[in-house]
This record gives C-alpha cells, sequence and structure tokens, in this order.
C-alpha cells in the first residue's frame, strides 16, 4: 500500500486516540482502531511477525524487512500510542478524580457512535450472528460487574497483567485499563508511569508484547474464516461496555488500602460516591472502589446531597464523543 506523509500523520492522529482511550479504565483503543479503518491492518502487521521476517532480513537487507514488517505504518501508529498513553494516563488520574462525571460522558458517547459504526458493517444477520452479538454483551457486561482486586506489584503479576491486559486492549469494546482494574495493576501501572519507573514499565510492556504477538494470531484467524460473527461479537463485546461508563454511579463498597479490609461504603460516608467523598477529604489513595452501581442523574443527586449531576454539560460531551468517533470513521473511511 503506497502512502504519503499525511496519511502517516493521520495513522499517528488514530494512534494518539487509540492510547488516550486505552489509558482510561472502560475504553478501548481497539473501538478506535476499528472505527478508524485499520483494525484489521493492525491484526494482520502483528500476526505476521515471526522468524520469517528475519530471514528476510538476513537475505534482502533492511529495506525488504521494513516492508515486510508494514514497518511505517507500525512506527506511526505506535508513536502516536505511547505518546498518547504516557500522556494520558497521568491526565486521566487528575480527570477521574476531579471531572469523573464529563470524563465518562465523552466516552459514553465515544461507545454508543462505536456500537453503530462497528455493526452496521456486518453484511449478513443470521442465527450464528445474532448469537454473537448477544453473547458479546452479556460477557462484557459481566466483565464491568467483576469486583476490582487490591494491588500487586510482583513482577510475574505485572507480566501476566501486561498479556492478558494487550488482549483486551485491541478487542473492541472490551478495556484493557479496565482488566488492569479487576486484577488490581492499574494504579501500580498508573504510578510507575507517574514516577517514570522503567523497571516496571518494562516488564509490563514485556507481558504485553507476547500476549500481542500470540493473541493477534486468533483475531486473523476468526476475521479470515468468521467475519460476520467476529464482528456481530465485537459489538455485543462494545453495547455490553456501556455500563461501566456510565457517568452517574453510586458506590456500594470499597477496599481500605492500608489494611486490605472490604466495607460497605455506607460505613464511610453519608455520600453515595467515593470520589465525591475524596474531593471533600482531598484523599484520592486510602480507599478503592470495589463494587459500584449505575444510576440515573436524577438519583444520583438525591443520594448525593443534591449535589448538581451536571446533566447537560455531561450530555453535550456524550454528542462531542459521538462526533469524535463519527470524524474518525470517514477519516477511515477516506483513507481504505
Amino acid at each position: 500500500m503506497q502512502r504519503r506523509n499525511i496519511d502517516y500523520l493521520l495513522i499517528s492522529l488514530k494512534g494518539i486516540a487509540m492510547g488516550a482511550a486505552d489509558a482510561v479504565p472502560g475504553v478501548s483503543g481497539g473501538t478506535i482502531a476499528f472505527i478508524s479503518g485499520i483494525y484489521e491492518e493492525l491484526i494482520d502487521t502483528i500476526s505476521n511477525i515471526n522468524l520469517s521476517l528475519f530471514k528476510v532480513l538476513k537475505r534482502d537487507g533492511v529495506l525488504a524487512f521494513w516492508r515486510a514488517l508494514n514497518g511505517s505504518f507500525l512506527f506511526a501508529l505506535l508513536l502516536g500510542i505511547v505518546v498518547s498513553f504516557v500522556s494520558f494516563m497521568r491526565l486521566a488520574k487528575y480527570l477521574i478524580e476531579f471531572h469523573p462525571i464529563l470524563i465518562w460522558s465523552f466516552f459514553f458517547g465515544l461507545i454508543i457512535a462505536s456500537i453503530y459504526f462497528v455493526g452496521r458493517q456486518i453484511k449478513k444477520w443470521h442465527l450464528g450472528s445474532i448469537s454473537a452479538l448477544i453473547i458479546g454483551a452479556i460477557v462484557a457486561y459481566a466483565i464491568t460487574l467483576i469486583p476490582s482486586s487490591a494491588n500487586n506489584e510482583h513482577p510475574l503479576f505485572l507480566f501476566f497483567a501486561g498479556a492478558l491486559a494487550i488482549c483486551a486492549m485491541i478487542l473492541p469494546g472490551i478495556s484493557g485499563s479496565f482488566i488492569l482494574v479487576v486484577l488490581g495493576a492499574y494504579k501500580t501501572l498508573s504510578d510507575a508511569f507517574h514516577d517514570f519507573d522503567i523497571k516496571r514499565i518494562l516488564i509490563f510492556a514485556s507481558g504485553a508484547l507476547v500476549g500481542l504477538l500470540s493473541f493477534s494470531h486468533i483475531l486473523k484467524w476468526l476475521f479470515k474464516n468468521y467475519h460476520n460473527v467476529t464482528l456481530a461479537l465485537l459489538t455485543g463485546f462494545i453495547f455490553g461496555s456501556l455500563n461501566k461508563v456510565w457517568p452517574w454511579k453510586i458506590t456500594e463498597s470499597v477496599m481500605v488500602k492500608e489494611t486490605g479490609g472490604i466495607l460497605p461504603f455506607s460505613d464511610v460516608s453519608t455520600l453515595n460516591n467515593l470520589t465525591l467523598y475524596q474531593q471533600q477529604v482531598m484523599d484520592f489513595e486510602s480507599l478503592k472502589v470495589v463494587s459500584e452501581k449505575s444510576v440515573s442523574a436524577f438519583t444520583y443527586s438525591e443520594l448525593n446531597n443534591n449535589i448538581d449531576p451536571q446533566w447537560l454539560p455531561a450530555i453535550l460531551l456524550m454528542v462531542a464523543g459521538f462526533l469524535t468517533i463519527f470524524i474518525l470513521e470517514k477519516l477511515g473511511t477516506r483513507n481504505k
């Protein structure tokens, strides 16, 4: 595929969007890749990385190796992902702590648009694709209900978390960062990026590399042999993930970081949302959400001393998220 410099710039911009999405628990960079028209090329490129590529390097030289690798595409995309992920993970911490309703509203709109744009690519609906859609939605929804685990900083655990999270990151609808939250590794990793802990970052990245090279072969095979069913399954994943990014939630139970004990949030505060309590006491480290439940904006306000639910800016940001996906989809269509 012959590309111009402007095409590689667009690929880097898509990478930036993917990295930003993957930095937030609840949003999948795979969804962005799918909508922006580079998903299948990305899977094909990754799955083609094997020992035969190095034979090309030895036999035909660096230029032939780079072409066989689809190196320019990978470099442009990874540059955007890495820069965005490292930067946005630091920003995401602030946004989730101080403006949770607004950031989740933006991503809710983004995912709503993703359901439409991915779903419409299914060419033929039949029992298999409908079943895959339902199964995908149920699985993704069930994942959003899994209570979070305590933090674990062991190197082997971080390696395993990297391998599992990267598999989720390249699946539309399944958030790699949320998998890290469930495993109890998200804070460990975000702290590593915040503190530039190179050792932990490299351990996580090594696990991610192993997981990526392995899982991409499975995805490539699924797209080749069961294209419509795979699309339906991924659409279900995206639909089921909506629960995680719903902006208004009440906290049911929390974990005390110091002791590891889990207790009802009602034992901690008269408020019904951990973030609101953390903003009140300016302590975002001592307690961690274990389980929470989505509610309406008005119920959220009523249960939290009639606080402003920010429903108008939330709706505007949902629309902005939807339009962001619309623009990415148009760019993807234009460059196919």
